[in-house]
């Protein structure tokens, strides 16, 4: 985008004005509901309030080139919260900091100047991923990438790298030998039974031995015993205790980076990463 003159709204600097002491914004990509806003605020104390906003694009089918025609709209979204007196914002979806063949300076010299320009501290998930794992004092890690397609888990991998993280191993679920068919998994539409989740850290931890801690991109979601779809934050208590180390999920680095921003801690805080902060 051009170069804005933009200014946040002054009332915001009023915290009378605001309805919650902690105001947080997140975006997803367009047309996908985004369980983020709802699993945040699960564990965030009451002084927090969450809201969403969906990035609109008119036809769109998940495509990386896609992403990178349409990154623009993350500006959009961060102005947009800014505007509606958001404290800190995050954007949901890991591979998006890759997409449009940006590595970690790039992305984290984005999100700088889009967090000076809105007035408002902005978090990507995928950069997030990174933060994390160093924050942990991490060097070696293995990726889970879950149900990513080859490009996909291939470019976070290489962006990772870029960051200063030693990828050993970067599997998807295809790769882990949990399912023999990948648009099978692409059909799935990011839902999967509950076993897949335990047993894809398992499975990623036996490949790479020497990884300190090992992550897991994207919005995956497991459904619990009940049926339901949960994402990682709800099951990375069994992980850890199944392979011994920190597992670290773009949607637990995303919150910690929020809950950093903010200065406070989770009321609920599962895995390592997020009860670092209390």
């Amino acid at each position: 985008m051009e170069e804005t003159s933009y200014h946040k709204p002054e009332r915001w600097n009023d915290p009378t004005n605001k309805i919650f002491k902690h105001q947080v914004g997140f975006t997803s990509p367009p047309h996908d509901w985004d369980a983020a806003p709802s699993d945040f605020l699960r564990i965030a104390p009451p002084s927090v309030g969450v809201h969403g906003r969906m990035l609109h694009t008119p036809v769109y089918a998940h495509t990386l080139s896609q992403r990178k025609d349409n990154f623009h709209l993350l500006e959009e979204f961060a102005e947009s919260m800014a505007n509606n007196g958001a404290d800190v914002i995050g954007q949901v979806g890991s591979n998006w900091v890759h997409a449009s063949g940006t590595d970690a300076s790039d992305i984290r010299a984005f999100c700088d100047r889009v967090s000076t320009t809105y007035e408002t501290p902005f978090h990507m998930a995928g950069m997030t991923l990174v933060d994390a794992a160093h924050s942990l004092g991490a060097e070696k890690v293995a990726l889970n990438s879950v149900y990513y397609w080859p490009d996909w888990r291939d470019g976070l991998a290489g962006f990772l790298r870029s960051g200063g993280l030693d990828v050993t191993y970067a599997g998807n679920f295809v790769d882990l030998g949990l399912y023999d068919d990948q648009q099978w998994v692409n059909d799935q539409h990011w839902i999967f039974p509950g076993e897949a989740a335990v047993e894809s850290v398992v499975r990623t931890a036996e490949q790479a031995p020497d990884a300190e801690v090992i992550l897991i991109n994207g919005m995956p979601n497991f459904r619990d015993a009940n049926g339901v779809p949960r994402r990682s934050v709800s099951n990375i208590d069994a992980m850890e205790a199944a392979v011994g180390k920190p597992v670290i999920a773009s949607d637990t680095t995303l919150y910690w980076a929020i809950f950093k921003t903010l200065g406070i801690a989770p009321d609920h805080a599962p895995g390592k990463l997020l009860s670092s902060l209390g």
